[in-house]
């Protein structure tokens, strides 16, 4: 009797987890689905600004500017984006593996790295590694704010324009579809130049299509930051969007799971009541053949 008793205390407690699993994979399909939208429609903007940049090289005017310098790196910044919570299968691992191979490179080629962290996941992984952290962000759950990214993004340009750093890289979860979602390390500075499309034969020229005021180069001082802090700010988003897949897709194997295993503890139970059941039906048929005698 104790063993049907312990399985079917068992089966409820995985019932109930159960339906918690469930509930989150909701909650997360749902995050999922508002942060992808505000993800798409910063990949719109990113590419609309790289696109002007393209114009304006088109013109053949001069792209100098010293956020698209490169200049040997003898101070890195490193910005590490990942989660406050877990329950996300290996969204939070990768990313910290990730940017343990690349502070662990920057160590061996004696380059000393500002490292900033997003996320309690990985402050707690990194430090527990011991990794000296400059900088912990924790406000950034599903829907990262532009007005919360760009104080972040505006440090890190002063930064790299006074010379205190020469390269910034960013570590986080790059999302490309529901199916695949890749921990990556994108440098963000300096700037890759603008290139010029065409095929060699006739460029179309940009003053076909704009006009610059005052000119096409002065336009880079508000077009360059712009377009980093609009990077910056697609990592924040994909990150999430990224973290949100991945809880959804744990959740779901673990509800799935629980499942199976419910199944498997209904038969343990059954075929302990069963057996239970005919323990007592032989009991009773014994009592009555000892009345008998």
């Amino acid at each position: 009797m104790a063993k049907a008793r312990a399985l079917d205390r068992r089966r409820k407690s995985v019932r109930n987890i159960r339906k918690i699993t469930r509930t989150m994979e909701l909650i997360a399909t749902a995050r999922f689905k508002k942060a992808m939208d505000r993800s798409i429609a910063a990949r719109d903007y990113t590419k609309h600004l790289a696109k002007i940049l393209e114009n304006i090289a088109g013109v053949g005017a001069d792209v100098a500017h010293p956020l698209l310098e490169s200049r040997p790196t003898k101070r890195t910044a490193v910005l590490v984006l990942t989660g406050n919570r877990g329950l996300c299968g290996g969204y939070n691992s990768n990313i910290v593996r990730q940017s343990v191979a690349l502070l662990g490179q920057w160590k061996s080629e004696q380059v000393p790295s500002h490292v900033a962290v997003s996320g309690k996941r990985g402050i707690s992984a990194l430090r527990f590694r011991g990794i000296d952290l400059a900088e912990r962000y924790t406000a950034f759950e599903d829907k990262p704010e532009f007005a919360a990214v760009a104080p972040i993004g505006k440090a890190y340009l002063e930064a790299y324009s006074s010379g205190a750093i020469d390269r910034l890289d960013v570590v986080y979860t790059r999302f490309h579809s529901i199916a695949k979602q890749q921990a990556i390390t994108e440098t963000l500075l300096p700037l890759a130049p603008p290139q010029a499309s065409g095929n060699g034969r006739q460029v179309k020229l940009a003053s076909d299509e704009y006009q610059f005021h005052p000119s096409a180069s002065s336009i880079l001082d508000e077009i360059l930051p712009a377009s980093f802090l609009s990077r910056l700010f697609k990592c924040f988003l994909d990150a999430a969007v990224s973290e949100q897949v991945a809880r959804m897709v744990a959740m779901k194997a673990a509800t799935e799971n629980a499942g199976s295993l419910i199944k498997s503890l209904s038969r343990q139970y059954n075929r302990a009541r069963q057996s239970q059941i005919t323990g007592e039906i032989m009991e009773i048929l014994g009592g009555v053949e000892a009345l008998k005698k």
